[in-house]
Parts: C-alpha cells; structure tokens; sequence
C-alpha cells in the first residue's frame, strides 16, 4: 500500500557513498561464496542517484533489513539511469536506479534488462523545468531555439518535457537538448551554457534559495500525471546468475518502500544522512509516491507513451521486461 507524499524542498547534497553493513560473509567478502542465508553472492554494488527517489535502499540499510537477508548493499554513485547500462552490463554495478523510459529504450535496442523492484512515482512539482529569475522566457513556447539541460539525453527527462513542449504548440525539434548532471545545473545555466533546466528535489529548492531561479512548468501533469519514474534493474544475465541474492534485495527493498510510502518520518530521517539534508528543511518537503511492487499495467503507461513520442519504434509489452517477484521466506 502506498499514499501520496508531497513533492520535497531540500537543501542541495550530494554524499551517498555509505556501505550497508551485512552479515554472514566468507573469506573473499561475500561476493561469490554463500552465506548461512544460500545467497549466491553476499555483497552487491547498487546504482544510486543523490535524490529521494533511492531512498529505500538507505531506510534498508538503517533498519537491518539487507543484514537480515544475509546481504551487504554497496551504494554507488550514478548520473542516471541510461549511463548505468553499461555499468550492469560490465558488472561495475550489480543492480542499479533506473528511470522506466532509459530500460524500455534499452531493452527495444536489444539490451538483456529485468527490472526487479519499483522504486518512486511523480507527483505533482517534483520535475520541473526551471530559469533563470531575471529569464526572459514566461512560458513553454518560449522555449523555441533555446537549450534545455537534462540529466541524461533520450530518458525520462526529454520525455517529460516534451510532453509540455507539444501543449505550446512546439516539438523536440524546436529546442536543444543538452545533457548536465543535477548538481551541475544551476551554476552552468547561471553561466548562460543553457537557457532552462529539467531539475528534481532537492535541487529544485537549492536553485531557488542559492541562485534564484523560477518554476517555468511542471512536467509531471496532463499525459505525465503520476507517471512511474523509477526503478531498479540488473542484467537478465545477473537475474539468472544470482536468484537468491535477487530474491534477498527484493525482499529487503518492498519492506522498505512499504515503511517509506507509510511513514513519512521515515523519510525525513534518513535524508540528511545520504543527503546531507539538515532535518529542518526535511520536515517541510515534499514527495511522489513509493510503490512497493511492480505492476505491469502502470508501467505500460510509460512504454506506450514513449512509442507515442517516438522513443520506441515498436510497442512494448512491459511483463516481459519485469523479473519474478521475491519468493517467500
């Protein structure tokens, strides 16, 4: 079961290297030999993005859930989901964040994707496209011949946008988009390298407070309304490689989402601490949703919009795509 939770205004932050304390290891740290729990492997790297979004995999972490499925979680740093492709793909990373619309787009190039657990859904203000205070642009059509940076080019992000570019009347092909990791937005549009930017919490709120910057839209309403946003992947490869391991990460992570979409404390909590987010600024955000399982028919949305925008030349039956869930016990 989940609810809505506001969208989030943090303070900017950066730190998530924290490594997941587990138990049961073996002599050569658990990667490959089993633990008393039959894990395939006992220490994983995980993909994670410096937002909210991931934050089950730190509650997990706090709570001891990874330590009572025997598992050590090693959090590592991405920009997004379509660079940590090749990061499963090259075993850097064992499972990582994804954003829905960068698998789908790999898995129709004839990428060997699963994805494995849910992991955040939009809600209202918490992707939008920001300028300058003093910008002369005022609305989306204001937009044609300009830059726009996103976090990854041909993701969720171009996406979003321009599902409000085609509401002003314009397309992809009346704007330029160029690819800026978050943290990196705010002083490049500042130094005119853009004219706008696709940004989330919490670097939404730094950008207002530090170089005040506006809300030119949200692009999470009409066709986008509580689209699925992100979630968690590994290579089929890894899925059929490491079943146990999978069925321990996906066990300790619905628990997780579960506590997170119940209790919003949870989540003010556990910011600051990946984050760097003072507790202060954490009581007042705002958050989408944190679905804690994955289901087909909602994630079809995001397939079916993109084959509509032409991201997909085919259409996509998202079942396909979704591992098996965690057995019991």
């Amino acid at each position: 079961m989940t609810r809505k939770l506001r969208c989030y205004a943090v303070a900017l932050g950066v730190t998530v290297a924290l490594t997941l304390a587990g138990c049961g290891g073996s002599d050569d740290g658990g990667t490959t030999s089993a633990n008393s729990k039959g894990l395939e492997k006992t220490t994983i790297k995980v993909g994670a993005l410096p937002i909210p979004d991931p934050v089950s995999v730190y509650i997990a972490q706090a709570k001891g859930f990874f330590k009572e499925e025997g598992l050590t979680v090693e959090p590592t740093p991405i920009t997004g989901g379509a660079v940590a492709v090749p990061m499963i793909e090259s075993g850097q990373l064992d499972i990582s964040q994804t954003n829905y619309v960068s698998t789908f787009a790999a898995v129709a190039g004839g990428k060997k994707i699963k994805l494995v657990a849910d992991m955040y859904q939009a809600g209202a203000n918490c992707f939008v496209i920001m300028v300058p205070g003093n910008s002369p642009i005022k609305t989306v059509a204001d937009l044609k011949g300009k830059t726009i940076f996103v976090n990854n080019l041909n993701n969720v992000a171009t996406l979003a946008v321009e599902t409000q570019l085609k509401v002003a009347g314009l397309s992809k092909d009346d704007v330029k988009f160029a690819e800026k990791p978050f943290p990196e937005m705010g002083n490049a549009i500042k130094a005119g390298q853009a004219d706008a930017g696709w940004i989330t919490e919490p670097f939404i709120t730094a950008n207002q407070s530090a170089n005040g910057f506006r809300k030119l839209a949200d692009t999470m309403t009409g066709q986008t309304e509580d689209l699925p946003i992100a979630g968690w992947m590994a290579t089929e490869e890894w899925v059929q490689k490491y079943p146990k391991t999978l069925a321990a990460f996906q066990r300790a992570i619905a628990k997780a989402q579960q506590l997170a979409s119940s209790d919003r404390k949870e989540i003010e909590a556990m910011l600051p601490k990946y984050t760097k987010i003072d507790a202060k600024t954490a009581s007042v955000i705002t958050l989408g949703t944190y679905p804690s399982e994955l289901n087909a028919n909602r994630l079809q949305k995001v397939a079916d919009l993109m084959l509509e925008y032409g991201y997909l030349k085919n259409s996509i039956d998202v079942k396909s795509v979704i591992a098996a869930p965690a057995s019991s016990g």
